[in-house]
């Protein structure tokens, strides 16, 4: 950070202890670097809301035993080639199986993606997990 502002903020105690509370939950080691992550997080936030280009991944669990489930997964996976950045395949144990898809792009197509994967009978759960890509977020 080559220029750091200094700013007073006004809140009620028991705000301001609560805010204590989970700082110290989180191990953060003081209130100003807890405050430039809220900050970041609502900044990234608004960058999704734009349409901004998002980075993330996609974890979802589903029976590797399901008929032809590999394939309606693959060929979704096709479907969205532009915004995925890669997979890897877990065996979670004889039945399930997790999957990671990290990707790269807009937040719409990425939602999109998820919710054509959690669509498909088989698939247990999906989460998208989305980030920024890191450029204006400093």
């Amino acid at each position: 950070m080559s220029d750091l502002f200094r700013f007073g903020v006004s809140l009620e105690k028991g705000l301001l202890d609560r805010f204590d509370r989970l700082i110290k939950e989180r191990n953060y080691t003081n209130r100003s670097e807890a405050l430039r992550d809220l900050i970041r997080q609502e900044l990234v936030k608004k960058q999704w809301q734009r349409g901004g280009e998002i980075a993330g991944a996609i974890a979802f669990i589903y029976n590797h035993h399901q008929r032809e489930l590999l394939n309606k997964i693959t060929d979704v996976q096709h479907n969205f080639q532009k915004v995925i950045i890669s997979t890897q395949h877990i065996h979670l144990d004889h039945n399930n199986c997790l999957e990671i898809i990290a990707l790269r792009g807009n937040p719409k197509v990425a939602q999109k993606l998820t919710d054509s994967l959690k669509s498909i009978k088989g698939v247990k759960h999906a989460t998208l997990s989305m980030s920024s890509t890191g450029k204006d977020i400093d």
